[in-house]
């Protein structure tokens, strides 16, 4: 086996066991085991275990998440807040497939405070998703003719807006947020500030 296979496995088998046994709860030794690797391949390739599944928690979450990002960046005649709305669709589906790798984010999201190289790569996997939802936002808006929208800001909250659904959900799997009434509300909302705007305009 060469050391790029192990690499690549020992980076599997993280996933794997974070999903099983979570963040805290996997060792050294478990890692091996999934991986049919040795002791010292970890410290080669990572520097430690901790690093290792530090790697693995920001891969697995890029690769549960990429795809959802990507329904909102397909092209057509969706406006931004149904584009927004296919995105919520594809969180909220699938939430019960990838249950054990939620808990596993949650429970590395508690280790942060004590891990700065946790942080930073939870935090680089952060940037690449606020780069993509910023972009997609931007591309969103422009093709309705809002080319003055702060993407960045609204990438901000969107992602909010995930981890938020995210936390609900663990608290209570069975009471799943609707992506279509939460759109609804939000459509809503955005009317009746306009609303009011377009009232205060009127009577200055």
């Amino acid at each position: 086996m060469s050391e790029y296979g192990h690499r690549e496995r020992l980076l599997e088998a993280a996933i794997v066991c974070l999903q099983e046994r979570g963040y805290a709860r996997t060792t050294a030794r478990d890692l091996v085991a999934a991986s049919g690797t040795n002791l010292a391949s970890i410290g080669y390739h990572f520097g430690s275990k901790e690093r290792l599944l530090d790697i693995a928690v920001g891969e697995a979450f890029q690769r549960w998440l990429k795809p959802l990002v990507a329904l909102a960046a397909d092209p057509g005649p969706a406006t931004p807040l149904e584009r927004l709305q296919l995105s919520l669709a594809g969180v909220v589906d699938s939430l019960e497939e990838n249950r054990t790798l939620v808990a596993a984010c949650l429970e590395a999201w508690a280790q942060m405070p004590r891990s700065e190289t946790l942080r930073a790569e939870l935090a680089a996997s952060y940037d690449d998703f606020h780069r993509a939802i910023a972009a997609t936002t931007r591309d969103a808006f422009a093709e309705v003719g809002a080319t003055d929208i702060d993407a960045e800001a609204l990438a901000t909250l969107i992602i909010a807006l995930f981890d938020g659904l995210l936390v609900r959900w663990q608290l209570d799997p069975d009471d799943s947020p609707d992506p279509e009434r939460l759109t609804a509300a939000a459509r809503a909302a955005l009317a009746a500030l306009a609303a009011g705007a377009l009232k205060g305009t009127g009577s200055g």
